[in-house]
């Protein structure tokens, strides 16, 4: 997925930089493996009587190529309605009520205690002229799939990242991270949610690029911990890796050092980045993937901009989930971690063909929490 983003570089000469940015690839590398995916266990995770937290990550897609509309409206403004309604129409295909459907299909067979979402969008296009009137809420209609599958998850922290109001072609988009937990096995104490000190910022049109935070500050299945949920800036340029170290250092600053900590989401970097240097060596998190398929690939993202795909090729692991404090003294950290929505058979009913839940891969991870936690030295 490519994003144009034009900012005043810190520690430059302050002269304006236009990056255009990877997030997303769209390579055509199958993902192998996938069935290692379907009920994973791993070093242990049956320990009778031992108490098991578990948390999924999903990235829930805005649902279109947005970032070919900024690019048009920086390069060619003559020629951004046409492009604009191209989006509109991969909008309409991607069809958010069913994707969140799938979704919530997910939360159903797992169960999670504990759910960090990105890209939770609220969606206005209004262009009474050209016929339209687009209006979704991502976090309500999935929440109302929840119900109706008689599942009870509660919001427990949120935070608005990009509020982006384009009032010349009648837009806005406003995205937010949010964390739902299951009152019946989460109790929380204090939820938060903060952008971050270091941000893209203004890239033009108006618009703001933010990024940020949430956590909660809960006991789960009588183990008192902290849970986290983000998104790190997207972009492969060494400036915006550079911007991910220092979010990332902004997260590990501000974690708990007396209580275990589990941080999950997108952060839009692989293994050996500054984002996952900090994260790991300075942070002292481990990264859980690594630690129980470290033998698996792993890779979580990315399906096609209009998830018209029938098979995953997927070439990038950017979701993660770390823990810290969680690790068993001997024995290591104990558990499992799976991915969803990668398998063609988890592709539902669109208005025009079969879509994915979304562009990303979700990512499960269940702990088998050690009798005694806190963070070791």
């Amino acid at each position: 997925m490519l994003v144009a983003v034009r900012r005043a570089a810190d520690g430059l000469d302050g002269r304006p930089l236009v990056l255009f940015a990877a997030a997303c690839s769209d390579a055509p590398v199958t993902e192998p493996q996938l069935s290692e995916d379907v009920a994973i266990e791993a070093k242990g995770g049956h320990h009778r009587g031992a108490s098991r937290v578990s948390v999924f990550s999903r990235n829930m897609y805005i649902g279109a190529d947005v970032d070919s509309v900024m690019r048009t409206l920086a390069n060619d403004p003559t020629n951004t309605i046409p492009v604009l309604l191209w989006a509109i129409g991969v909008l309409e295909n991607t069809d958010f009520e069913a994707r969140a459907g799938a979704m919530a299909d997910e939360v159903a067979r797992l169960r999670p205690d504990v759910i960090g979402l990105q890209e939770v969008y609220d969606i206005t296009i209004m262009i009474p002229p050209l016929g339209v009137n687009i209006a979704l809420d991502f976090q309500g209609t999935f929440e109302d799939s929840l119900a109706a599958r008689g599942l009870n998850y509660v919001e427990a922290a949120k935070v608005t990242d990009t509020d982006a109001f384009l009032p010349a072609y009648g837009i806005h988009l406003v995205d937010h991270d949010v964390i739902l937990v299951n009152p019946d096995r989460v109790d929380v104490h204090s939820g938060d949610g903060q952008l971050f000190g270091a941000n893209l910022g203004d890239v033009g049109f108006g618009v703001e690029i933010v990024r940020g935070w949430t956590m909660i500050h809960a006991t789960i299945a009588g183990m008192e911990m902290e849970v986290w949920n983000t998104h790190l800036e997207s972009g492969s340029d060494p400036l915006i890796a550079g911007l991910r170290g220092a979010q990332a250092g902004e997260l590990v600053s501000l974690a708990s050092t007396e209580m275990p900590v589990v941080m999950m989401g997108d952060f839009n970097d692989e293994v050996g980045s500054p984002m996952h240097q900090v994260m790991t060596d300075l942070g002292g998190f481990e990264d859980v993937w690594l630690e129980l398929r470290h033998r698996a690939r792993g890779f979580t993202c990315c399906h096609e901009h209009d998830l018209s795909n029938r098979r995953a090729r997927f070439d990038e692991r950017i979701d993660y989930v770390f823990s810290r404090g969680i690790a068993h003294p001997r024995s290591g950290l104990q558990g499992q971690i799976r991915r969803t929505g990668l398998r063609p058979g988890e592709r539902v009913p669109g208005p025009e063909y079969k879509i994915w839940p979304s562009d990303h891969a979700g990512l499960f991870a269940k702990f088998l929490m050690p009798p005694a936690h806190g963070v070791r030295p």
